[in-house]
This record gives C-alpha cells, structure tokens and sequence, in this order.
C-alpha cells in the first residue's frame, strides 16, 4: 500500500508547474544630457613667453673682449651689455676726424679766397674767368667738407657701435656668443625678452584653428601656479601652419601681470571657441548636447530615447536638432539637461520596456 501512494504522490508532484521567474530589466548605456551654455571651450597646453623677444647684436664685425651680462640677467634700457675690441673703430674715427679737420680748413680757405675775388672783380681788377675759378674751388672745398662731415660721423657711430646697449628692460633669454669670438655685423650675441606684456602660447591642428578668432577670452593654469587662475585673450593666430609640424600658433595675451610668472612655464590653455558672445536673452530657450549615438527617429521627426525616472521604462521623445556636430548634436527642444538618455544600441529599443540603467564602460568614446 506504500509504495502506491508514493506513486500517487510522485506523479502528482511531476504534473504541477514551476512558478514563473521575472525576466531582469533589460541594461541600457545612459548619460545625462549636458546643458549647452554656448560656451565651448577647447583645452590645449601652453607655454608662457615674452610677447616680445628680440636678437641683440653688433652693427659692426669685431672680436667680443668682454659680456657684462649673462643667461637670466635683468637689464635695463640703456645698459651696455657687451664690448668689442675698440681699437681698429678709434683709428677709423681718428683719421675721419683728421680729415674733416683738413676739409675744413681748405673750405676756410677757399670762402675767404671767394670773397676776396668777388671784391676784386667788382672793381675790374680781376677777370671773369679767374671769379669763375675762385667759385668752382669753393664749391668743391664746400662739397669735400660736407663729405668729410658725414664720414666722420659714421665714423664716430662705429666707435660707438662696440658697445652692445640694450634698447629696452627685459631678461637675457639666450646666450649665442662667447668672449673671444669674432663676430661679423649683425650676428647675435644675447637673444633680450622685453619686460611688460606677456604671452601664452600653444600649437592647435588644422581641424581646430577654424574655431578661434582674435579676441576669444582665455584661461590659464599653470603647472607651477596650481592654485592661480589666469585670464587672458587670443591675439594671435597664425595666418599659415609650420612646415614641419603643420600645426599653427596661437598667442594668448595675458590681462593682468603675475610677479610669479617665469619664462617657460608651462601649463594648460582653454579658449572659449563659441562663434560669438551670446548676450543674454530671455526670449532665448535653453538648449542641450547630446552624443551623436543617442539620435534615433519617430517617423519623419528625430527622436531620443529617454529612461523615465519614476518607473524606470523608455520612452521615445521626439526632439527638435539645431546643430549638428562631429560627435555631439545640439538640441533646441525636447531633453532638458540632466535627463537620462540612450546613448547605444538605440536601434534595438521598445517603447515602455523597463531598463537598468548603466553609465558607459569607455566615457572617452561619448565625449562631448
């Protein structure tokens, strides 16, 4: 009798259902819609220079005899920086002014002899021609003393010329010659960056130079100065890219001075690209970005999917696109900033499915 009611039992047991198991939320890639304030800022790194820096050299060959300055000095306008050997430039100015003293002295000679004649001739004691004489030797004593004049006078500047003067304030930024070397005219010895304004400068590629224009506001951080924030604007962009890296300098000019500050640090420049300086409207409505991946579309209409935060299920929200970017896409209606929105495999998605949300395993691959 046992054994039939374990029969019973069994088979009873094998005809019963198990109960049903809920399917788990489906996960889905989520990401806030960010907010546009009309500011795009593009983040590059810098490095601080003088706004300007110029060769400082000799206007005369000669042999450098002594450098009062080196790499790091300040100087000052006026301070005579180095010297050449003076000696060949002072006999040059000692035989100019040799000879313009002679010059001078036949002028003398030739005006008083002028003079002279001229009363003569007015009372016939002299001939015509002898006048004409007398004015031709006291032209060209008056055109020899005139050249003299000049070659003395550069003559004087070349002596003056061995001596290097700074012809502003500024920082010796390079040292490009030695005592003892012999240098020719117009070949560097210091490279000067003038004291006063100052510029941040980077390097941005082709894609990116369309975006900035003069005058776009700036910020600076420096790797030295973690804690300063520096304001700035853009003053110059390169007309033409570098032949070898094919990539254009921008000069940001810095709006206040830092004491800090010291040649050659660098940091970080971000430079607000925006087309222009919105001003601020109360007509205008508020406007978000969205990556690329998040469109989708609802008949003839685009349209994102949304994660409604009350129950957790997706609801496909037609959108009104007033841009359209190289990986983002700018809404004008339809998403407030901070809703959470698909931003993959939006083609495999059904209205009202309850999802679990996930932020994204690479967010570099979403970046904005």
């Amino acid at each position: 009798m046992l054994p039939l009611v374990l029969a019973v039992t069994l088979a009873l047991a094998a005809c019963q259902k198990p109960a049903p198991v809920a399917d788990a939320p489906r996960e889905v890639v989520v990401l806030p819609a960010q907010a546009d304030s009309g500011a795009q800022l593009l983040t590059l790194p810098g490095e601080v220079q003088s706004r300007f820096s110029t060769p400082m050299s000799f206007r005369i060959a000669g042999q450098v005899i002594e450098r009062r300055v080196h790499l790091g000095d300040t100087v000052r306008k006026g301070d005579v920086v180095a010297r050449l050997d003076p000696a060949d430039a002072e006999h040059n100015a000692a035989s100019a002014e040799a000879d313009l003293a002679s010059a001078r002295e036949h002028f003398d000679a030739a005006e008083k002899q002028l003079q002279r004649d001229t009363l003569q001739a007015r009372d016939k004691l002299i001939s015509a021609l002898q006048l004409e004489q007398t004015q031709d030797a006291y032209a060209a004593a008056k055109a020899q003393l005139k050249g003299a004049t000049a070659r003395a006078a550069v003559a004087g500047n070349q002596r003056n010329y061995t001596r290097l003067i700074a012809e502003h304030d500024g920082v010796i930024s390079a040292e490009q010659a030695n005592t003892g070397e012999v240098l020719a005219a117009g070949q560097p010895v210091f490279s000067l960056a003038w004291s006063g304004a100052t510029d941040v400068t980077t390097e941005v590629s082709e894609s990116q130079v369309a975006k900035i224009r003069v005058g776009a506001p700036a910020t600076v951080r420096l790797t030295a100065l973690p804690d300063q924030k520096l304001s700035g604007r853009v003053r110059e962009v390169s007309p033409a890219a570098d032949p070898q890296s094919r990539t254009f300098r921008v000069k940001v000019t810095l709006e206040t001075q830092n004491p800090s500050l010291r040649l050659g640090m660098s940091g970080e420049v971000a430079i607000n690209t925006s087309a222009q300086e919105k001003a601020a409207s109360a007509s205008a409505s508020a406007t978000t970005v969205i990556p690329a991946t998040a469109l989708f579309h609802q008949g003839n209409r685009p349209a994102v999917w949304i994660v409604r935060p009350a129950d957790g299920k997706l609801e496909l929200r037609p959108v009104t696109v007033s841009a359209y970017g190289e990986r983002s896409v700018t809404l004008s209606d339809g998403v407030a900033g901070g809703e959470k929105i698909v931003v993959q495999g939006v083609h495999t998605l059904t209205a009202g499915e309850k999802v679990k949300p996930i932020a994204p395993l690479h967010a570099e691959d979403f970046a904005l």
